[in-house]
């Protein structure tokens, strides 16, 4: 790819996003690659520490939802595309907190698009908004059938709520004013880098520290799982080769009940930090199920897989030792979330 891009790509400083960041910096020296992170709690500048001085990648604090920094950014830059992953995604946090869900999901990608429009109006050849959104939109599925891209939207809470809204605006966008764009709606990710109040890294950090491991309800609850680096690839080729005006759905093909999930967590925990087999299960705490809690997601990724020729490039056993590995690495960087250091980043 030698042609020069200048990309936006919004909450480039977050779990995801700082692997998109990564994965384009380094793979596209000929891109301009602008991060544009408001670095909230979940906004972490030492997860793109090792590409933060790379001649091609330039970092802006700013929030999505004021439209006069997203302005200030096109005038000084001329984006030519918006990779947008700026998002509020904790469904917990979305319970007690929905107001902050509508603002930055909602709001901030109309901000979003309603710049692109008028800097691209007249001109939308070679122009990509590229809406990264969630399997969550199409609300709960039983025991059989997957999520395909034509699934009705059922979003059940409020965050999923607010990317079901933020993705019929970017449609509606491009009906209307035929703002070129791709939505992608992926399933649970895990890697290196996630903040932990999300499932994995939360009981990876809870059992090195001998804590209780909340499990809402049964555990009966499945989810499809997708490493992270994956997803980074799945976005790259979709960004490059995907259709405009189409939605991709990308899983990790890998559904796991949670509790059998935790119980395969706790048998590798144990096998790394030389404890006895099974002593991490004795952690295991169940609690009372969350509000709206849906029972299953499953992904099926065929479209993407047949038309733009992607998969998952490992099993979750695999990814989650990877996963596991990583974080007992890198101690540090949980410890700097756990005091809040990492917020004065760079120190």
């Amino acid at each position: 790819m030698s042609e020069k891009k200048t990309i936006l790509i919004t909450g480039g400083a977050g779990f995801i996003g700082s692997h998109v960041v990564r994965l384009f910096v380094n793979n596209y020296p000929k891109y301009q690659i602008v991060n544009l992170d408001k670095l909230t709690y979940a906004g972490n500048l030492e997860n793109i520490s090792d590409i933060e001085n790379t001649d091609n990648y330039t970092f802006a604090k700013g929030d999505i939802c004021n439209a006069e920094v997203i302005t200030k950014l096109f005038d000084k830059y001329s984006f030519d595309a918006v990779i947008h992953l700026a998002a509020e995604s904790h469904v917990d946090r979305s319970i007690s907190d929905p107001m902050a869900f509508i603002e930055t999901n909602v709001i901030g990608t109309v901000n979003l698009l309603n710049t692109c429009k008028d800097y691209w109006k007249g001109d939308l050849e070679n122009k990509l908004f590229y809406h990264i959104s969630t399997d969550e939109v199409y609300g709960s599925l039983d025991d059989g059938g997957f999520f395909l891209e034509t699934t009705s939207y059922d979003p059940q809470s409020p965050y999923s709520a607010s990317k079901a809204s933020s993705d019929h605006f970017v449609r509606a966008y491009g009906n209307t004013y035929k703002l070129p764009y791709i939505i992608s709606n992926c399933s649970n990710n895990y890697g290196p880098n996630q903040f932990p109040e999300k499932l994995i890294p939360l009981f990876i950090q809870n059992i090195i520290d001998e804590k209780p491991l909340p499990v809402y309800g049964q555990g009966e609850n499945i989810r499809d799982w997708l490493y992270v680096i994956d997803h980074a690839r799945a976005i790259d080729v979709i960004f490059h080769n995907g259709k405009i005006g189409d939605t991709y759905n990308i899983g990790g093909f890998n559904e796991w009940k949670n509790i059998d999930l935790i119980r395969v967590l706790c048998k590798i925990m144990d096998k790394k930090l030389l404890r006895i087999e099974g002593d991490s299960e004795k952690l295991i705490s169940y609690v009372t199920d969350r509000a709206g809690h849906d029972l299953r997601y499953a992904i099926d990724s065929t479209k993407l897989s047949e038309e733009l020729n992607w998969k998952p490039s490992l099993q979750f056993e695999e990814g989650l030792e990877k996963t596991v590995d990583w974080y007992l690495a890198n101690r540090e960087w949980l410890e700097h979330i756990a005091s809040g250091k990492y917020q004065n980043y760079p120190y």
